[in-house]
């Protein structure tokens, strides 16, 4: 159905990157700017190294009487930007059951659950074991959490580092919507760009506590001799961490 509604309103470029972008889930900045000039080049469409973003729109006026969207968000890591397709449609669960069992879902949210709950954004794959103990539905197995976590891990849900698992950036670009309304007493938002944030640096003011994302951090701060919060003023006690700078070709590439 929505071949058949687009075929004749987008060209071949534009489908040819949605179609890429809905097989791999998400995509970074480098990336994307790298399909859109594939996508252009492969299928003769005068290639604009700066119009990604138009080229982007005009896919999501198409794209908007489907309930879906081409949106943007940053890693909490890296900084980097990342493009994912969301589905507006449907509950940003609900559109996995085609893919995952109503308790590996279940599971799923219980992971959410710690995450938004940690101080850290992170949750030990110790505590999602002990969770797959206390499904509702069917009981999971601890070689099946294993193999669950490797395969949400796999599809862009969730990142893994030495059994530390947190939101990958598809999935908070994608499930912002559903976190803001199932935690809307516990979900942060940064200071500086506004969005919600998981992995952090918080104010040492208790009275303050904002919260920041390292990229922002690392942003922020850079070339200032003096470090205070960006909030109440207070001395910003944390080690401002180092992030890559991308050089302007890069950054088109």
């Amino acid at each position: 159905m929505m071949q058949g509604n687009m075929s004749q309103q987008l060209g071949n470029s534009h489908r040819r990157f949605l179609q890429t972008l809905m097989t791999c889930g998400s995509v970074d900045e480098p990336g994307a700017r790298s399909l859109h000039q594939h996508c252009c080049e492969t299928h003769n469409t005068q290639y604009v190294p700066d119009q990604l973003d138009n080229f982007i729109n005009a896919i999501n006026s198409k794209l908007q009487p489907l309930f879906m969207q081409i949106r943007k968000g940053m890693s909490e890591e890296s900084g980097q930007q990342h493009y994912a397709l969301v589905n507006m449609a449907e509950t940003e669960v609900t559109r996995m059951s085609s893919d995952y069992t109503e308790n590996e879902l279940e599971l799923f949210r219980k992971t959410i659950d710690l995450i938004v709950a940690s101080d850290n954004g992170l949750a030990l794959s110790t505590d999602i074991l002990n969770s797959a103990d206390t499904l509702t539905t069917k009981k999971l197995k601890k070689t099946e959490t294993e193999q669950l976590l490797k395969r949400l891990v796999q599809d862009k849900w969730l990142c893994e580092k030495q059994g530390e698992y947190t939101l990958s950036t598809r999935c908070i670009i994608e499930m912002e919507p559903y976190i803001r309304t199932m935690y809307p007493e516990q979900v942060k938002v940064c200071h500086i760009c506004h969005n919600i944030v998981f992995q952090c640096q918080t104010c040492e003011n208790p009275v303050c506590g904002v919260k920041i994302h390292f990229p922002c951090v690392a942003k922020y701060f850079r070339g200032r001799s003096v470090r205070r919060c960006p909030a109440c003023d207070d001395a910003w006690e944390h080690e401002v961490p180092e992030m890559k700078r991308r050089s302007r070709s890069q950054s088109r590439r």
